[in-house]
């Protein structure tokens, strides 16, 4: 009885350990990429499984992703002046960079349907609010069910540009699309939190020497 006792004593003590209000630190996500189409398949399974670093520290965030296929790309965002920083290097593309307000376009949300859903997630030990979005661009739809918590103050370039109706940082979204024909499905989920300190110079917004500055790295 006794040891029953201490498993869920232990048990309570991590969730609430979990769910503090956590204000710097750094979040590992795992992105995987899926499709019907055999061929594109293939090519996916050679990418592989795509990690993201992100480091958080008040109102400032930097995610950091880096592939052998896709390269190395770089978002920094800064709450307080409202602005994203955004750097990539592949060996298509080369070295470019974006400048930009964090605020979303007219245009852009426009073309976004934000419904918060009926379902919670626990992540990590932490309880996750659902929300449902739909992208309609270009003649592309994409559906994307997002489930986020507002216990970590770490900013995401998703649901930033979605505007204020998603509220938190994603813990896990599953992202849905018909392209040529193809159906493609990518999931991305944390797979770890560490509270720890986070220097201030992984938030210079300062582009980085020998990069070329571009006025949008989508596609790229």
């Amino acid at each position: 009885m006794k040891k029953l006792l201490f498993i869920v004593l232990v048990a309570i003590t991590s969730v609430g350990f979990s769910q503090e209000t956590i204000k710097e630190g750094v979040v590992l996500s795992k992105q995987t990429m899926s499709t019907d189409n055999a061929e594109l398949q293939s090519q996916l399974a050679m990418v592989g499984d795509i990690v993201t670093t992100t480091y958080f520290k008040g109102n400032k965030s930097r995610s950091e992703t880096n592939n052998f296929m896709t390269g190395t790309s770089v978002t920094i965002m800064d709450n307080d002046n409202n602005q994203m920083l955004m750097t990539l290097n592949n060996q298509m593309v080369g070295k470019k960079y974006v400048l930009k307000s964090m605020e979303p376009s007219e245009e852009d949300l426009e073309n976004i349907t934000v419904t918060k859903g009926d379902e919670t997630k626990n992540i990590l030990g932490y309880e996750c609010q659902e929300y449902n979005v739909e992208v309609n661009k270009d003649g592309v739809v994409v559906k994307m069910d997002i489930y986020t918590t507002d216990k970590l103050s770490a900013l995401s370039q998703q649901s930033t540009m979605m505007g204020a109706d998603i509220k938190g940082f994603p813990m896990y979204l599953t992202m849905n699309m018909n392209q040529m024909g193809m159906n493609l499905t990518i999931t991305q989920e944390a797979t770890e939190i560490k509270k720890e300190a986070v220097s201030d110079d992984k938030f210079d917004m300062t582009p980085p020497e020998g990069y070329e500055k571009t006025d949008n790295l989508q596609g790229m």
